[in-house]
């Protein structure tokens, strides 16, 4: 229910004006501790030249490396990193259009192709799922941690469910509620959010009991850096998972995975495969899924044909 639910969300959140993407790591000094369902990107003012370097992610070495679009430098010089994993870092940079690569008296250097933004991020968004209520898993904490944390402009809560005074009393003050409806895509503000304050130190929660809590200091450098992270992860991922590899297999019209035979939106990871006793071996359908993502959010496809189609704007969906 939750998968369809998260689905459902983003195909309704989509807009010219943003990037919706789905399940990034929002941990600072412990990776992995935090997954957000949803984030948000809204375009600032650098954002068209963003877009204009690589439809991809960029890798994060390449970005903090010491390299711009003028004289090339060793990639010895360039990066901070055991020379296999800078090699790594390199090539994938090349790949997706950010680095470009030559050797210079048989060593490699390297050049950006362009200046990499700081500014392309208007706004960072998070949007915990948890379509019933009643059934709540660890969702207080969860809110608890990224409000205490401030990595994100904005924290907003999303159910089916009805709420209550009671729910609301439960979870922070600054997370905002949104109630929707998966089959109708309606969706109410129930409580608006409070802005956080990104560019301030922040408080990781790393581990809750009932007689302590343990907690890191997170300075405004390393959330600035995460932020980043989070925006070039959410731009290059997106929200839409691959069609069912099956002769069943097949994409809604904002391109969710289907299943005929069940007649139903699937997690193609999970429900798929194998283990279905409807399963028939097949290649993916053709859903269309960077066209459905270049047609309708800010993302774009082909940076190295037109560049940016359109200029981005900062309109508020809340």
């Amino acid at each position: 229910m939750e998968y369809r639910f998260e689905l459902a969300l983003c195909a309704a959140l989509e807009s010219p004006d943003r990037v919706v993407a789905r399940q990034l790591g929002a941990g600072v000094e412990t990776p992995g501790t935090r997954i957000v369902d949803v984030c948000l990107l809204s375009p600032g003012p650098g954002f068209d030249a963003r877009a204009a370097i690589a439809a991809e992610r960029i890798p994060d070495p390449a970005i903090e490396a010491a390299v711009g679009p003028g004289e090339a430098v060793p990639v010895a010089e360039a990066f901070d990193l055991p020379p296999d994993r800078a090699a790594a870092v390199v090539e994938r940079a090349v790949e997706v259009g950010y680095l470009e690569r030559e050797r210079r008296d048989g060593r490699p250097v390297v050049r950006a192709t362009a200046r990499y933004p700081d500014d392309w991020v208007g706004e960072l968004v998070a949007v915990e799922n948890k379509p019933d209520l009643g059934r709540p898993g660890d969702l207080e904490a969860q809110l608890r941690y990224d409000a205490a944390l401030g990595l994100f402009d904005r924290v907003v809560l999303a159910t089916a469910s009805y709420v209550t005074r009671a729910h609301l009393n439960r979870i922070p003050d600054a997370v905002g509620v949104w109630r929707f409806d998966p089959e109708t895509g309606d969706r109410e503000v129930v409580r608006e959010p409070t802005p956080l304050d990104p560019d301030a130190p922040g408080v990781e929660i790393r581990d809750e009991r009932p007689s302590r809590t343990d907690v890191a200091l997170v300075e405004s450098g390393a959330k600035a850096r995460k932020r980043r992270r989070v925006a070039e992860r959410a731009y290059g991922k997106g929200w839409r998972p691959d069609p069912p590899a099956c002769a069943h297999g097949e994409a809604t019209g904002d391109g969710r995975p289907r299943c005929a035979e069940f007649d139903r939106v699937v997690d193609p990871g999970r429900e798929c495969g194998r283990g279905c006793p409807a399963f028939e071996p097949a290649d993916p359908p053709d859903a269309a899924l960077e066209r459905l993502r270049d047609e309708r959010t800010a993302w774009v496809a082909a940076p190295d044909g037109d560049g940016p189609r359109r200029q981005s704007g900062l309109s508020r969906f809340l």
